[in-house]
């Protein structure tokens, strides 16, 4: 059974840096493609962004050049580095897992992914 369980949010002036964790158990990490997700109250769940077994990452617009997406395989672990933060970026962060593709990814729509975790809360204060 895939478990991931997300951490590192809180709360940050405008301008500032978090780092959130995703740590993953259950199944082999390096075969999956792992993604991370946000949604803001009263809207949609929107990718961030994605990074497969080869390392290869792709960002949503809004988010590069200011977020990092990284992993480690040997702690099973996936890292999302924001900087730069503006108020726009508060919400609920989520990582997921797609294990369809061995470890390829392809989309950052959420219908793709199947495994998610229960989300930690980023909020940016202007």
């Amino acid at each position: 059974q895939v478990r991931l369980a997300e951490s590192g949010g809180g709360s940050v002036q405008a301008g500032g840096s978090l780092r959130l964790s995703c740590a993953a158990s259950g199944y082999t990490y390096s075969r999956f493609c792992m993604a991370w997700f946000r949604q803001a109250p009263g809207k949609e769940r929107e990718g961030v962004g994605f990074i497969d077994r080869d390392g290869m990452t792709n960002y949503a617009d809004s988010v590069k050049g200011r977020f990092t997406i990284s992993q480690d395989n040997a702690k099973n672990t996936l890292y999302l580095q924001m900087n730069s933060l503006k108020p726009e970026d508060t919400a609920m962060y989520y990582c997921a897992a797609d294990p369809r593709r061995g470890g390829y990814c392809y989309s950052l729509r959420p219908i793709e992914y199947t495994s998610w975790g229960q989300g930690t809360q980023v909020t940016v204060s202007s």
